[in-house]
């Protein structure tokens, strides 16, 4: 099996870090982000990972080797962290800290790559995954993720 691309491990080292221009380097302008029915253009996802760093300053991931496919790339994650400030995603009222640990069921996380940038990102249907797992952990009525 060859070895995952620049641009995923980039990718995936920027989320680690938190760096989120480094992580939007790393995605097409057309990104789609697409998670239980609702799509994020690049702007929006760049938005939500904002928040949820200055939200969860302790936020980790561990994650297993990526496993190249026939349509992309897959890496199942584990994630969480500690909800300590507030979480103010676009389109939604903000969720004052409540100081909840989070943790994120292991999760697969499917990355389509063309002309060497990240178009496409799906995180698997997991009961409780991310995004919408950590509203539901902090307390969020019906979140819309």
């Amino acid at each position: 099996m060859s070895a995952a691309p620049e641009v995923l491990s980039r990718y995936m080292e920027g989320l680690k870090s938190h760096d989120v221009p480094a992580i939007l380097a790393t995605v097409a302008e057309d990104l789609r982000f697409e998670s239980m029915g609702r799509v994020l253009d690049r702007k929006a996802f760049g938005e939500m990972l904002t928040a949820l760093y200055k939200a969860f300053p302790d936020w980790t991931y561990d994650h297993d080797a990526p496993v190249g496919r026939d349509d992309g790339w897959d890496v199942l994650w584990r994630q969480g962290g500690t909800h300590v400030g507030e979480f103010a995603m676009p389109g939604m009222e903000p969720i004052a800290a409540t100081g909840r640990v989070v943790r994120i069921p292991p999760q697969r996380f499917h990355y389509r790559i063309d002309s060497g940038l990240i178009t496409r990102i799906r995180p698997d249907p997991v009961e409780g995954g991310a995004p919408r797992g950590i509203l539901l952990q902090i307390g969020a009525a019906e979140p819309p993720l």
